[in-house]
């Protein structure tokens, strides 16, 4: 169907719509006027129906003639096939060479796949160095407990730690990651502020602890609203949490600009104000190591000016994924 006759045929249509609007809210003049213009379009439509069917007859006559002169001309391609087959040897010729691009092509992708497999024990060899650190960091940790020589059980934490809620000890199955996410996204616009820009790593979604998740929240916030005071510059803060056996590791390392190495072991004890004090009362920190502690963990911190502060926080883990 042609464009004009596509016209005249929504016309017909919308003409007629407008016949029958018009027997029911119009005056009959208008009845007269649509019906004669439904009528013309409808009747210009039906001559053009009959013109193009009278024009396919002729084209289909001069079609017959047209396919009389190619069967006539294909008799003709029949024999000069004949000779064609004469360069078969040549097509036989293409096709090995096309064999051997396919060759050279296969052996190209299998030194690609070897490549890709030496990456992967390249990576394998990597995770196995990045267990074998975490494992000296947690010796590091029992040798830390044994240099306090102090025992948990004994101290009173009871002045630092955060509230729980009511009628609760303290102690539910909580994923670590998720809170840490949390404590993250609440001090984005801080963080923002302070341009710092904050990364949660883990090689999982979940890993479970047997704590308040209140208390975890604020022991999160707290070395986190230390690093944003004191970056003092534009970096970064890099939260990763792994775990090993029945203990679950989290390294909080920043960018900036860090404390003298005399210093950091202080940073922690209740009311302390370092040498780069801006404000506060020294309670953050001493606060995320009550927490801590009360949960059977060991928590401390490594700095030199310059580098940084890194704080690492060994914790037993709780429950199951």
């Amino acid at each position: 169907m042609s464009r004009l006759q596509r016209v005249f045929l929504i016309g017909a249509c919308i003409l007629f719509a407008a016949t029958i609007y018009s027997l029911f809210f119009l005056k009959p003049v208008f009845i007269i006027i649509f019906m004669l213009l439904h009528s013309m379009c409808l009747f210009s439509f039906c001559y053009m129906c009959y013109s193009d069917q009278t024009d396919k007859e002729l084209s289909l006559k001069t079609y017959h003639q047209e396919v009389g002169m190619e069967i006539a001309e294909k008799e003709k391609e029949i024999g000069e096939i004949t000779g064609q087959v004469k360069e078969r040897d040549g097509i036989i010729e293409r096709i090995s060479s096309q064999m051997e691009t396919l060759r050279s092509r296969s052996k190209s992708f299998k030194e690609e796949n070897e490549t890709l497999l030496t990456r992967i024990h390249s990576l394998e060899e990597e995770k196995r160095n990045k267990e074998l650190e975490l494992a000296r960091m947690r010796e590091q940790w029992k040798d830390k407990e044994k240099e306090t020589g102090e025992k948990k059980e004994s101290r009173d934490f009871g002045a630092l730690l955060p509230p729980v809620k009511e009628g609760t000890d303290g102690r539910e199955t909580v994923n670590i990651i998720s809170i840490a996410n949390q404590a993250k996204n609440s001090l984005l616009a801080d963080a923002k502020a302070a341009n710092l820009h904050i990364t949660v790593s883990s090689a999982t979604d979940t890993l479970l602890v047997n704590a308040d998740q209140g208390r975890m929240m604020t022991l999160f916030r707290n070395i986190i609203d230390n690093s944003i005071k004191y970056m003092k510059r534009a970096g970064s803060l890099v939260i990763t949490i792994s775990t090993i056996g029945d203990d679950i590791f989290i390294v909080l390392k920043d960018t900036g600009e860090g404390l003298p190495k005399e210093e950091t072991k202080y940073i922690f004890e209740l009311n302390y104000q370092g040498s780069n004090r801006i404000s506060g009362n020294g309670l953050g920190l001493a606060q995320a190591r009550a927490i801590v502690e009360y949960y059977g963990g060991t928590i401390y911190a490594k700095s030199t000016m310059g580098s940084g502060m890194g704080i690492y926080i060994q914790i037993p883990a709780g429950g199951k994924v």
